[in-house]
């Protein structure tokens, strides 16, 4: 399998046609009044293509990490389209927006925009530093939505799809790691759903549209709350056994249905849940193979393919290949 270095010319290129690519788009956008009818690059000129604002967000990230760790393989107009959408701005507009419409986009393209921001932060490069502090007012303003948010979620929800409560906040985990308060929120918040779960069904995955798996994204985002031997016991008692369903990439039939074609991103996310369990279990297990295998079955539709899979895909494989 190669290894993202190889990869990281045919990923680029097509995230820099996404990110700049606003038609088609899904712009989820509440309209107040009859008059309230923006275009896309009105109300997020930073994070406008991809079709939909949480796949510009992570293919943001995706295309931020390929710079920062193959600068030399990376597409030749990747910093400039970065400095471009990452500008100060930009981003005030994206952090405004949340003003009147608090609950967009939450909590998914929320994890991504912590991911994002996580990756700037800890980048030592001139051009990221001045991205990061472009990026401060939107994530101050997410971090404050979400302390307030997260202990009014008494049920989390656990099926595959965006608004998957674990994904979400392992995805601010790193970020979290230098915002107190918030991190606190992520920990209460996974020890009060998930601390006493046992015997979880995973037989019953994959649901037909999944692009996360219920099981494995809460067991990533416990890793990274409970210390090692702490997670080691819940593990064993969480799934006992692991069953075939859980461990066989999932089969993709039509490319151009967009949610059949997330279980490419199932097969992709499952390899870096599968990744960071071993890490967290001390490479106990036949984790790591699963994790190729699902590479395997999916990466090579991250380019080439229906704009259903190009516009997001990539995130996933970057996430596969390097980790969160």
């Amino acid at each position: 399998m190669a290894g993202l270095e190889e990869h990281a010319g045919g990923f680029s290129a097509t995230i820099l046609d996404a990110v700049q690519r606003v038609y088609p788009n899904d712009l989820r956008h509440r309209m107040d009044g009859p008059d309230d009818r923006p275009t896309p690059t009105e109300v997020h000129p930073a994070f406008f293509g991809c079709y939909d604002w949480h796949s510009a967000v992570e293919m943001h990230w995706a295309l931020a990490r390929l710079l920062r760790w193959h600068p030399d393989q990376v597409h030749h107009d990747t910093r400039a389209v970065l400095d471009r959408h990452l500008a100060h701005d930009r981003l005030a507009v994206e952090a405004a927006y949340f003003v009147g419409r608090p609950g967009f986009s939450r909590p998914y393209g929320w994890g991504w925009v912590f991911t994002l921001a996580a990756d700037l932060r800890d980048w030592d490069d001139a051009d990221a530093r001045r991205w990061a502090d472009a990026m401060a007012p939107l994530t101050s303003t997410l971090s404050a939505l979400l302390q307030a948010w997260l202990p009014n979620v008494h049920y989390p929800v656990r099926h595959g799809v965006h608004p998957n409560s674990a994904f979400a906040l392992a995805r601010t985990w790193r970020f979290a790691e230098h915002d107190e308060p918030l991190r606190v929120a992520i920990v209460d918040a996974a020890e009060r759903w998930f601390a006493h779960d046992r015997d979880y069904p995973a037989a019953w995955e994959p649901s037909g549209a999944d692009f996360l798996s219920g099981a494995l994204t809460e067991a990533e985002l416990m890793s990274m709350v409970l210390p090692p031997h702490e997670f080691a016991s819940w593990w064993h008692g969480f799934l006992p056994s692991i069953p075939d369903s859980l461990t066989t990439p999932a089969t993709v039939t039509d490319t151009t249905d967009g949610q059949l074609a997330h279980l490419h991103g199932l097969n992709l996310s499952r390899a870096h849940a599968f990744r960071t369990i071993s890490t967290s279990l001390g490479g106990v297990g036949d984790y790591d193979r699963i994790a190729d295998d699902h590479l395997a079955a999916s990466i090579g539709a991250v380019s080439g393919d229906d704009y259903m899979v190009e516009h997001w895909l990539a995130a996933y494989a970057v996430l596969a290949l390097t980790g969160g």
